[in-house]
């Protein structure tokens, strides 16, 4: 005999014997629900997956396990940005010892164009990723450019700017001086 317990809101059990003392019954049942797994897989839709677009980008490379250090909305360049930063930047901005910041920290950026919530239209929020920047802190490397490297992630590989291309986004980052370069404010 196979005894089913119900159990009530009230934790009391209610006890139903169901007289199964024939092995067939047992053989029977599964080979019904068998059946009815087998069926409904057939019957279920296949569902494909959409490739990305050639031309969309992804999230990838070594940041993705990083920690939140801080956000950003560029409003002259309509995109919202994570500022995660590699466990050394934690640190730094966990101690709040960020007027110098240690060799070895890399901050990233991730971009995304903003978008409206489609249900709260006072709401911004990210759209289409646009692609994931770096600063890496080595003062002797980059000693030209107040000790950081500018950088960017393509296809999951982080690929240093030109010496060109770092003046210009070093250019940017001169009024931050006081704060060794870097715009990010610290999550709290």
């Amino acid at each position: 005999m196979i005894k089913f317990l119900y159990q009530r809101h009230d934790f009391s059990a209610i006890s139903l014997n169901l007289p199964w003392e024939n092995k067939i019954m047992y053989k029977i049942l599964g080979l019904s629900l068998a059946g009815i797994v087998g069926l409904l897989s057939i019957s279920m839709p296949v569902i494909a997956e959409k490739a990305p677009a050639a031309d969309s980008k992804k999230m990838q490379g070594e940041y993705i396990d990083w920690r939140l250090l801080g956000v950003s909305h560029r409003n002259d360049k309509k995109t919202l940005r994570a500022i995660l930063g590699n466990d050394i930047a934690i640190k730094a901005a966990r101690k709040s010892d960020m007027q110098v910041w240690p060799d070895g920290s890399i901050i990233a950026k991730l971009i995304w164009k903003e978008s409206v919530h489609s249900n709260w239209p006072a709401a911004i929020v990210p759209g289409e990723f646009s692609g994931a920047e770096a600063m890496i802190k080595d003062s002797k490397k980059f000693a030209s450019t107040g000790g950081w490297g500018f950088g960017a992630w393509q296809d999951g590989v982080l690929t240093m700017h030109s010496k060109e291309k770092s003046a210009t986004c070093f250019a940017c980052h001169v009024p931050m001086k006081a704060q060794d370069y870097v715009y990010t404010v610290p999550v709290k």
